[in-house]
């Protein structure tokens, strides 16, 4: 078949050249790409810190949304045998009695490139800014705030009250929760559902805050709980899917959930993975989908 004929094939061609005397095409696709999460803060005695906040979210498929409130993502132009860099980024370490945690790390489908979640505050500081934003601890006596997500990707971390209740992480759909007052501790923010690969699918919550009364669930979409006065340690956020680790009342806290990159693509194409990165492939209707869940390294389409 002749890459002339993808007219026929109902492929997106908006965009040709002729090199060496031959005509150049490629497609449109669409793509889903998050990033690592944030590492959930630890609390230390009775001071509290913070939930992580989820990786940043960048959706083009169909009509849904990306992370932060903004519009679906343009889709992408792919040009036949052209190499495209692709970097799953890691979720960020989860820190001990008192420490903030780490932020996640960005990934990308080249040039979109989401940003790391926020790292949970340790205590008395601030979360960590990211994709979504880190939930904050108390700052030693006043009410703290949360950070603040990038645009178009999360939302920002919950602040905390100027008792013991630390902010939740911020997630892809909303911001982490502020406790009212109390020793509660602030939800993580939920994540966004995506239809991408055929089935619906949450991912990227943001983490539970911590509290010597009630402490904060993990937003939906792979964020964990936060822990109260007697918890030692908090669940990792999900793998792949961009969640932030809830921070515990004492001890260690989690890590974040690492990031994916999934491409939608015509079935006519053929694409050729690194050896460097984790992928499967599978067919939905007319089209396939690529689901890369860690490495990094280039990919490329064939007809």
């Amino acid at each position: 078949m002749s890459i002339t004929s993808l007219g026929s094939l109902g492929v997106s061609a908006s965009k040709s050249n002729t090199i060496s005397g031959s005509k150049f095409k490629g497609f449109t696709c669409e793509y889903l790409v998050i990033a690592g999460g944030g590492g959930g803060g630890s609390g230390e005695a009775n001071t509290r810190a913070g939930g992580a906040g989820a990786g940043g979210y960048i959706n083009s498929f169909a009509s849904e949304t990306s992370g932060g409130g903004d519009d679906t993502a343009p889709k992408a132009f792919i040009e036949l045998g052209k190499n495209y860099l692709v970097e799953i980024g890691a979720g960020g370490t989860g820190s001990n009695l008192g420490r903030g945690g780490g932020s996640g790390t960005g990934s990308q489908f080249q040039p979109i490139v989401a940003i790391g979640g926020g790292h949970g505050s340790q205590r008395h500081a601030s979360g960590g800014q990211g994709g979504s934003g880190g939930g904050s601890s108390n700052t030693g006596g006043g009410a703290g705030s949360g950070f603040a997500g990038t645009t178009n990707q999360g939302f920002a971390g919950g602040g905390s009250n100027s008792q013991a209740g630390g902010g939740g992480g911020g997630g892809a759909s909303e911001l982490g929760e502020t406790p009212s007052g109390g020793n509660d501790g602030g939800d993580g923010g939920d994540g966004l559902a995506s239809l991408i690969t055929g089935s619906s699918v949450v991912r990227a919550g943001g983490g539970g805050g911590p509290g010597i009364g009630t402490p904060g669930s993990g937003g939906s979409g792979g964020g964990t709980a936060g822990g109260n006065a007697s918890a030692t340690s908090s669940t990792a956020g999900t793998a792949n899917t961009g969640s932030g680790a809830g921070c515990p009342g004492n001890g260690q806290a989690g890590n974040g959930g690492s990031g994916v990159v999934i491409v939608r693509y015509p079935k006519e194409f053929t694409i050729t993975v690194g050896s460097s990165l984790t992928s499967s492939t599978a067919t939905d209707g007319a089209e396939k989908v690529t689901t890369i869940t860690a490495g990094s390294d280039n990919v490329s389409w064939s007809l």
